[in-house]
């Protein structure tokens, strides 16, 4: 094992060992204070976090606007209260020791906002600022603005290389490290672009050595990278280390810090964790946002994927190629479709998918009535937690909508991502993880259950572990 040397990240020498910021009270101040307090970088989310009052109780959220953008203000104070909380304390339990960063979405609702208003009543308490899911060309000038550093996540050099020539070299100072994220290895929301293919992974090297041609050609030689995802321990990485070709690095840790005593999620998911195989991550389209992501396969996953199949084109009149119609639904509603999928929409009626729900894309889905109800459900209440929504046609502009149909193929991310983190059903609802969390099952480290603490965690991976 090569001996790991700190790093001048976000204006202190650390261990090059980030926690990876994961959104809605997946990681806390108080998951991220442990791992600065352990001397490196911890990282709390900025999505929607957790707050408490005086007493130090979870503050439940319950929205009360009538209409989306009511709601949708709502959530941006919620947000940015949750940021402060979650700051205050990573600062408090850090210690003064390592960096704190806050880890934002760039398409999540209201993002800009939240971010200067966390960053401006929390001054001194944030180091750095993560950011990715989307282009964020403004994070480099909100950065500058209240003096922290900025690491953008990205998932190609094309991609840092068109923001740095549209916004970041206006700001180099404070460019903290680019963090690189391997779109086929990391848990959550990936960035997959359409002339990759999903199911045709490639190897992270050439694609960091050349994210770090780039950054080199800017005058960033001494400006980290950071690899995040699929990273497990550092035995895997040896020749990333003190490697001319990749330069500065850091390593992001985003699955293993989930199963530590500090960290906020529920102890259901914690033991989940231990028990996956290899396969059971699907990397899947189904995200309202429109990205690729990662996460465990269970039946909240199955479900979509099911729905997803009982998929067919329709017409609302027939046509040479939808000739064959088929009713559906109490009312017994009737559209057309192909005289080969007739069948198989008469076989899913039979079995108590009577319902059909058309899509963006001129297709009809078919669910339960129950499912029906909760999908039109949830629909109507969104909250506007993202900047664009699939699922709910919900975008913050001046329309309040994508212009498209609202689209049934997807789900609610921030009602299942704020149950899963506080109620743990690790079945019913969506549970991200990179595609190395079966590693849990088989790393002596955890025999017998064992949790560590992230102090404990940290020294195993530091000795290669």
């Amino acid at each position: 094992m090569k001996t790991l040397q700190k790093l001048w990240m976000s204006g202190k020498d650390v261990l090059p060992l980030v926690e990876g910021g994961k959104g809605i009270a997946a990681s806390s101040g108080l998951s991220a204070g442990a791992w600065a307090a352990a001397g490196g970088v911890g990282t709390f989310s900025g999505v929607n976090a957790d707050f408490y009052d005086e007493a130090g109780k979870l503050v439940p959220i319950v929205y009360t606007g009538k209409t989306r953008g009511e709601r949708h203000e709502e959530l941006i104070a919620f947000a940015i209260q949750g940021g402060i909380a979650q700051a205050r304390i990573a600062h408090d339990v850090s210690g003064g020791e390592g960096r704190v960063h806050m880890n934002v979405l760039w398409e999540m609702g209201g993002c800009e906002r939240i971010l200067e208003g966390v960053l401006e009543q929390a001054k001194g308490l944030v180091h750095g600022v993560t950011c990715g899911a989307g282009m964020p060309y403004r994070l480099a000038e909100i950065a500058a603005k209240y003096g922290v550093y900025y690491y953008p996540i990205v998932s190609s050099a094309r991609a840092f290389r068109a923001l740095w020539k549209r916004a970041y070299h206006k700001s180099k100072e404070w460019l903290g490290g680019v963090v690189y994220e391997d779109p086929w290895l990391a848990g959550g929301h990936n960035g997959l672009s359409n002339s990759e293919n999903p199911t045709n992974p490639e190897p992270p090297y050439p694609r960091v050595a050349e994210l770090r041609r780039e950054m080199n050609a800017m005058g960033l030689e001494n400006t980290p990278v950071v690899m995040a995802g699929g990273v497990w321990s550092l035995a895997d990485w040896q020749d990333w280390i003190d490697n001319p070709e990749i330069g500065p690095v850091a390593f992001q840790f985003g699955t293993r810090p989930l199963l530590t005593r500090e960290s906020p999620i529920p102890e259901a998911w914690k033991q989940r964790l231990l028990t996956l195989d290899p396969g059971d991550v699907l990397l899947h389209r189904f995200s309202p946002t429109g990205f690729y992501s990662s996460a465990v396969r269970n039946e909240f996953l199955d479900d979509l994927v099911q729905r997803s199949e009982r998929q067919v084109a329709f017409a609302a009149e027939a046509s040479e190629e939808m000739s064959a119609e088929v009713a559906f639904g109490r009312r017994g509603r009737t559209v057309f479709v192909k005289p080969e999928d007739k069948p198989k929409v008469e076989a899913w009626v039979a079995a108590g998918f009577s319902e059909a729900i058309k899509t963006p894309d001129e297709t009809v889905v078919f669910v339960t009535p129950e499912s029906a109800r909760h999908i039109l459900k949830d629909q109507v209440d969104c909250m506007g937690c993202l900047s664009a929504c699939n699922f709910s046609n919900w975008a913050q502009n001046q329309e309040g909508t994508t212009g498209r149909r609202a689209d049934p193929r997807s789900f609610c991310i921030q009602k299942t991502l704020q149950s899963i983190a506080h109620e743990g059903n690790v079945e019913h609802e969506l549970m991200f993880a990179g595609h190395n969390v079966h590693r849990f099952k088989t790393d002596p480290f955890y025999k017998n259950g064992f949790v560590p603490t992230v102090k404990e965690l940290i020294e195993r991976i530091v000795k290669g572990g």
